[in-house]
């Protein structure tokens, strides 16, 4: 084991932004925890709009949590200390050590919070080093953004406050992958390049032999080994980074059920909708604004980082009478945004929340949302199902999420979805959370379907309505797949990566 107070730390950057870094960090806390080490993933600077509320009720990337669990952690704030939102024109939420300290734009932050940002950063660093054996760090995007390098909150600059070396992440699968390498060690400092002690090339698809030759050569140009090629495989499933890793994944669509899920302009949160994917007979359809929403079983609106911004797009694309006629047929279901635009009103006078302050919502459910000078609510939460709407049968069911939302609402003729155990619900005083009318429910408990038996009742639900057998509350497939695409991406880690450079390295 190695010294405590004297962490090793390894850290792995990309060639570009879903190079594969998110998931090399994975592999290797998984790698490492299981060779019993105390080894913790750390990202000094995320820009993410899904997140997730830590057990200390903090706010950190949802990439994250995911490495904490490969880790056997309970996810903390350290792992990621600076969380960027991107909310409108080129605004921010800035989240520091999980609590939002305020919106900013690109060019306060770098002039103005840099220094805020670095004692945070460092601070976390420091806490890390006194806990764990192994911190594995992920840069973000690329370090040969010469544009960025002498604002680098992320990258190099925390390679260097680290002294970690630096694993390179390249992905073939986009073309051009040794120009993007030669490019990058190009781009770098001499004492940047130096740190770089192996190239990792992954999403591979074809004939290794063929690619060997390549290979040879690019290690010959940057004088760095090439450690092994990750093959693609399409089994894995993961929980994606970010939104904007939604364009690259295929759903299945052609399932017995499908489920259709809006994909707002800020869409956030969208490891809401993970588990449904897993259900059998239910296919996900990604909606975009300027599709017919179409023949789907049930329509989830899910999160958004901006509610009014993204219910004046919905309205704009002419979606609002298609939604409110399906309301009438089959389940409509609002994710924290999402259930705020299914409400009568969302009142903003102070242009909190956007530039178009105070706007009516859908008028499915009869609530109202007010943003004011309330603090963001970041909290994990527990409900007890009421039983109303569609979900009369569970009754008395607990369920558990987290919250992560601005603004409260108001309940009006509208029942309420659960009864607040732990967290905050529609208002710290309601003691209720979301709000049903008939097929319509909303919530701001994100991780609904996170709940096994919640899960199975509403694609059961479903499976009835088109003539299926239900399935009953038997096996949890989510669960069960993510925990065997873990330990899968570990092994294709260690069957084609040379792991003795890293494990001399770390001695």
């Amino acid at each position: 084991m190695y010294s405590k107070n004297k962490a090793k730390c390894i850290m792995v950057q990309g060639t570009s932004s879903n190079a594969g870094k998110s998931v090399v960090v994975t592999a290797l806390c998984r790698i490492f925890a299981k060779r019993g080490f105390q080894v913790t993933p750390f990202k000094s600077q995320n820009m993410s709009l899904n997140s997730y509320t830590t057990n200390e009720n903090a706010e950190i990337a949802m990439a994250q949590v995911l490495q904490a669990e490969a880790a056997g952690l309970e996810p903390s704030y350290h792992m990621n200390p600076i969380l960027l939102k991107p909310k409108e024109d080129f605004i921010s939420q800035v989240i520091v050590h999980g609590k939002p300290v305020g919106d900013m734009n690109f060019y306060y932050y770098q002039n103005n919070f840099r220094k805020e940002a670095i004692k945070a950063i460092k601070t976390s660093i420091e806490v890390l080093k006194n806990e764990y054996d192994i911190i594995v760090i992920e840069g973000a995007g690329s370090p040969a953004e010469i544009n960025m390098q002498d604002v680098d909150l992320a990258n190099m600059k925390i390679a260097e406050l680290t002294d970690a070396d630096v694993f390179l992440v390249a992905d073939i699968d986009r073309g051009g992958v040794f120009a993007s390498i030669a490019g990058t060690f190009s781009l770098l400092k001499e004492e940047d390049r130096n740190r770089i002690k192996g190239i990792i090339i992954n999403k591979f698809r074809g004939n290794l032999d063929i690619l060997m030759p390549g290979i040879r050569q690019i290690e010959e140009i940057v004088g760095v080994p090439v450690l092994g090629v990750l093959p693609y495989d399409e089994n894995l499933k993961l929980p994606e980074e970010d939104s904007a890793s939604l364009s690259e994944h295929k759903f299945q669509e052609n399932e017995k059920i499908s489920v259709g899920v809006m994909r707002f302009p800020r869409i956030a949160n969208f490891t809401d909708i993970d588990p449904l994917e897993y259900e059998p007979d239910v296919g996900i359809k990604l909606i975009e604004l300027n599709d017919d929403i179409g023949n789907v079983d049930a329509l989830i609106l899910p999160g958004t980082r901006n509610t009014i911004s993204d219910l004046v797009a919905v309205r704009e694309a002419g979606l609002i009478d298609e939604i409110c006629n399906l309301s009438r047929e089959i389940p409509v279901f609002g994710l924290c945004g999402g259930y705020q635009m299914l409400g009568s009103k969302i009142i903003d006078n102070s242009f909190k929340e956007s530039k178009y302050g105070t706007v009516d919502g859908l008028g499915l459910l009869d609530v109202k949302t007010l943003f004011g000078d309330e603090s963001k609510i970041i909290t994990q939460s527990q409900g007890e199902l009421l039983g109303n709407g569609i979900f009369k049968s569970l009754k008395g069911e607990l369920v558990n999420g987290y919250e992560l939302h601005e603004g409260t609402t108001i309940l009006n003729e509208s029942k309420p979805f659960l009864r607040i155990i732990k967290g905050c619900g529609n208002h710290p005083k309601s003691h209720y959370d979301g709000a049903v009318n008939g097929y319509v429910t909303g919530s701001y408990f994100h991780g609904l379907f996170h709940n096994f038996r919640l899960r199975r009742f509403f694609t059961d639900y479903l499976r009835l309505e088109k003539g299926l057998d239900s399935l009953g509350f038997i096996k949890d497939d989510f669960e069960d797949i993510k925990k065997f695409s873990i330990d899968r991406l570990a092994e294709i880690f260690e069957n084609n990566v040379d792991m003795e450079l890293i494990n001399r390295l770390l001695e």
